[in-house]
């Protein structure tokens, strides 16, 4: 059933109905999808948040693992509560700021096991897991569900940024076929204001590409470096060749 717009709703999100050429219909769509947002630390928690306030009906959020210390300088969903689950808190915070999004929560990594069905029960995923692993498996089950995915990763004051499109737009496998030898998860350099600038823009990706808005990034890689504000795009074509996402 298609959940209409409250006037409370209207309301809240009366600020972004003024943009030029957003309207309630982009409204009504982010109030019935669903994101999965697999990682809720300084990219993905960032992403949540964003996600949350735009008014998106229902985020699925994936991270395993409890709140440590180390995590304060970045994950702005965790408010200093050492210890407890990191989805757990997340969950909290976001209800806090906008009670009306429902939110799925899982303590536990993304896997062969159940990437599938976490995937299968969203519009579209955002990639924000600090290893390649479970980069990967979630781009083979979004593309196997035939749902858009937004990739971003940044390493001290770099990043990037695009979108995977199931048989329209590169994957991962596409852009990196290779794992890089010298990644190690948790043993990169993180400013928060970095990744949390990545996942506002993770963000706006998936609110474009849920509900038609703008131009989302198809086939280019938004590149950029905040020590100089450099900031590029990239070409990425797809590899009609590529094991992952090829349609023959």
């Amino acid at each position: 059933m298609i959940r209409q717009l409250t006037n409370i709703e209207r309301e809240r999100y009366r600020r972004q109905l003024m943009l030029p050429g957003f309207n309630e219909r982009h409204q009504k769509q982010l109030k019935n999808t669903s994101a999965l947002v697999a990682g809720v630390g300084g990219l993905g928690g960032t992403a949540a948040l964003y996600l949350a306030a735009a008014g998106i009906g229902r985020l699925v959020l994936v991270h395993a693992g409890a709140v440590t210390v180390s995590n304060m300088n970045r994950q702005i969903l965790m408010k200093n509560r050492v210890g407890m689950s990191r989805v757990v808190q997340a969950k909290e915070t976001i209800r806090e700021m906008n009670p009306a999004v429902a939110i799925d929560i899982f303590d536990e990594r993304i896997t062969d096991r159940n990437a599938s069905g976490l995937a299968g029960s969203v519009q579209i995923a955002l990639s924000a897991r600090p290893n390649f692993e479970e980069r990967r498996v979630l781009n083979k089950a979004c593309i196997e569900k035939g749902i858009p995915m937004v990739e971003a990763a940044m390493n001290g004051m770099e990043g990037y940024l695009f979108n995977v499109i199931p048989r329209v737009a590169s994957c991962v496998h596409c852009v990196y076929p290779e794992d890089d030898p010298c990644w190690k998860e948790l043993e990169f350099p993180v400013l928060g204001a970095v990744s949390g600038m990545l996942g506002c823009m993770m963000a706006l990706e998936a609110i474009k590409l849920l509900t038609g808005y703008g131009k989302p990034l198809l086939s280019e890689m938004l590149i950029y470096n905040t020590l100089d504000m450099d900031f590029r795009k990239v070409k990425i074509p797809r590899n009609e060749e590529c094991e992952v996402c090829r349609t023959g």
